[in-house]
């Protein structure tokens, strides 16, 4: 209540003050709204980039070979490249990003926002719409200068991509921070219905009960293989300045594999290169790059039975699960006696609609060109049918769950029991 009241003003024009004398610890806006979004991008700009360009340095002071500024520049590149900017090394396209580390930058551009709306006081609609604007312009350009100044006779960034990758990550990212900051994502919140408000956080659980059992499973085929890891790293000798840039190099591609891992067990699988495939019904991969990651990788032939199994009740669960989220709200929620079991039902389905999205879109970023030959596709070329087929687990465990548990519900005074 206390929060509401001394916010700086409302997005209808009015003030949220409560009438009497001014609250001491009212702050006045200190700067306009479009520097302070220029700050705020500027800042997130700066941070990857220093990021970026830190591992590169101490990488070259391992290698000891080439030059300061090229090992820059590359870390620049690999900026870029965070942000789905592809990048062309000699005759070699390097489009697939590396996602540990977009997330990161998507977190620093969520604090952007919430910096912006903070020491702008911005609450009207028109301020929090030019705070999330000129956010992702100011931070769309800065990628483009950043492409043109990296880009030399080896490295080829497209400044448009550049930009446009980087503006769709600070729109979405930054805007959130706006949002959330200002106040205004509370009331976006209670102004959706509550069909909506029980579906996304059930969407949000059988993600996450993906996202956990992938990463379980990928932790556990990572320590069967364990030896492997200690083979590449005795093979790769990097010493320990080495080791600390290769476990910053895996640490940035471990959302990829946990997204591959999720691909495999929806049953299409991934591939690590061309003509490779990696599923639950054989692998048929050949030599891979020592990276420890690709360790867990399974060795070629049939893969265990337990997997196919996997594939069948990994997204069914994660339907129970969200089926059981969905109930669970709808029933305390004020107007649950006037919704019968196939309104349950059918926020279920919805549900299930929606993290299947979220799934295929995370699953079609995770993608892309890693290097020349065969390494050129990397990814999950299926990942609309995998999405699809989590998609329709889901919907099953999620729709008759959260009916089951409306139709067992006790009946109230005055309502159907047929509902």
């Amino acid at each position: 209540m206390t929060d509401m009241l001394s916010r700086p003003g409302a997005r209808d024009g009015g003030s949220h003050q409560a009438p009497g004398p001014a609250q001491p610890d009212a702050i006045a806006p200190t700067k306009p709204v479009i520097v302070s979004a220029v700050i705020g991008a500027g800042a997130c700009l700066l941070t990857g980039l220093l990021a970026c360009a830190a591992v590169a340095v101490v990488g070259w002071l391992a290698a000891s070979f080439g030059g300061a500024s090229g090992a820059v520049r590359a870390g620049a590149s690999v900026w870029l490249v965070a942000h789905k900017a592809s990048a062309t090394v000699s005759d070699a396209k390097v489009s697939i990003a590396p996602l540990g580390l977009t997330l990161f930058l998507a977190w620093c551009l969520y604090r952007g926002g919430r910096f912006t709306a903070r020491v702008s006081g911005a609450d009207t609609t028109k301020d929090l719409a030019t705070a999330s604007g000129v956010l992702a312009v100011a931070y769309g350009l800065g990628a483009l200068v950043i492409a043109l100044l990296t880009s030399d006779g080896a490295v080829k960034v497209s400044p448009a991509a550049a930009f446009f990758g980087a503006a769709t990550l600070a729109i979405i990212a930054g805007t959130a921070g706006v949002l959330v900051e200002s106040g205004a994502a509370e009331d976006i919140a209670d102004a959706t219905p509550q069909g909506l408000r029980d579906v996304i956080p059930a969407a949000a659980a059988a993600v996450l009960a993906i996202f956990a059992v992938a990463s379980l499973l990928y932790a556990v085929l990572l320590a069967v293989h364990f030896s492997r890891v200690t083979s590449m790293l005795e093979l790769l000798d990097a010493g320990v300045v080495g080791s600390v840039v290769l476990f910053a190099i895996c640490l940035m591609l471990l959302p990829n594999m946990i997204l591959y891992t999720v691909a495999f067990i929806a049953g299409p699988g991934f591939q690590l290169g061309v003509g490779t495939t990696i599923a639950p019904t054989g692998v048929d991969v050949g030599n891979l790059p020592a990276l420890p990651l690709l360790a867990a990788v399974p060795a070629d032939g049939a893969t265990p039975t337990y997997l196919l199994v996997l594939t069948a009740l990994v997204p069914l669960g994660a339907g129970v699960l969200a089926g059981f989220v969905v109930a669970r709200r709808g029933l305390a929620a004020e107007d649950s006696d006037a919704l019968g079991w196939d309104a349950f039902a059918l926020r279920g389905g919805i549900a299930a609609l929606l993290a299947g999205t979220v799934l295929m879109v995370l699953m079609v970023l995770s993608g892309g060109a890693a290097g020349p030959g065969r390494m050129a596709a990397v990814g999950v070329p299926g990942a609309v049918p995998a999405a699809g087929v989590l998609l329709a687990a889901m919907a099953i465990g999620a729709s008759i769950t959260a009916a089951v548990i409306a139709a067992r519900r006790p009946a109230e005074s005055g309502t159907d029991p047929e509902r």
